[in-house]
């Protein structure tokens, strides 16, 4: 989660993409059941997960774009206490916005919110869009970000894929290649891998497995329940 979250092939969802299998039926139960079951263990309890609004998803997700979790929780707190809606964050100055963003940095972030804040009070009248198009059509919403606020404000079997997802399943099921080059494979796979109708835990439940325990250094495999069937493992 603390890094770049818009990992965006030019389409997910194109028709070949999402009718090929790249996994067996198997496999992807297997995969599906352990990572839920890990996750109902061990998932991290994060402010952003015990609300629905689509504003407050859509301020946590751009906060945690290359930033560590522990640093955003803070700041998060404090942003939507002077701007508690979209329409408040809209009327506000562009300058004051990242005034009270400070310290998190990657400063483009608070005036590209500001400017999707603004887009949406005037074409949807205050009311973030729960479809894919609509979303992509804000500017400064990316693919990760309009799969993180359908999935997670929405409850819409969408798909994700960070850094930390990436990670995750170019390890587990491929273990060849560059991942960067596979983007469109990865999210097909991380489309195809979702449970019906409970893309909200499956989602969370990848990032905090790659952020925790499928990390980019130091690994920690020999506790992975994925270990058994992984192509990486050992590391």
């Amino acid at each position: 989660m603390a890094n770049s979250k818009n990992i965006s092939p030019k389409t997910s969802r194109t028709k070949g993409a999402k009718s090929s299998k790249t996994i067996s039926l198997e496999m992807k139960r297997r995969f599906q059941k352990r990572l839920l079951t890990w996750y109902s263990e061990y998932g991290r309890d994060l402010p952003w997960r015990r609300t629905s609004d689509p504003y407050k998803i859509l301020v946590s997700e751009v906060m945690l774009q290359q930033t560590q979790v522990d640093r955003v929780i803070p700041k998060y707190h404090e942003f939507l206490e002077k701007y508690p809606t979209i329409k408040d964050l809209a009327a506000a100055e562009p300058n004051d916005v990242r005034e009270t963003w400070y310290p998190l940095g990657y400063n483009i972030r608070p005036y590209r919110l500001h400017s999707i804040a603004c887009e949406t009070v005037e074409r949807y009248g205050g009311s973030i869009p729960g479809k894919s198009k609509e979303l992509l059509s804000l500017k400064g919403v990316g693919p990760y970000t309009a799969g993180a606020v359908q999935s997670f404000a929405f409850n819409k079997d969408a798909p994700i894929l960070d850094t930390n997802v990436m990670r995750v399943l170019h390890r587990v099921f491929k273990n060849e290649g560059n991942p960067k080059s596979q983007k469109t494979q990865l999210w097909a796979l991380s489309e195809e891998l979702i449970p019906k109708g409970k893309a909200y835990n499956f989602n969370q439940a990848l990032m905090d497995f790659g952020a925790t325990v499928c990390t980019a250094h130091k690994p920690r495999c020999l506790l992975c329940p994925m270990r058994e069937f992984c192509k990486t493992f050992p590391l």
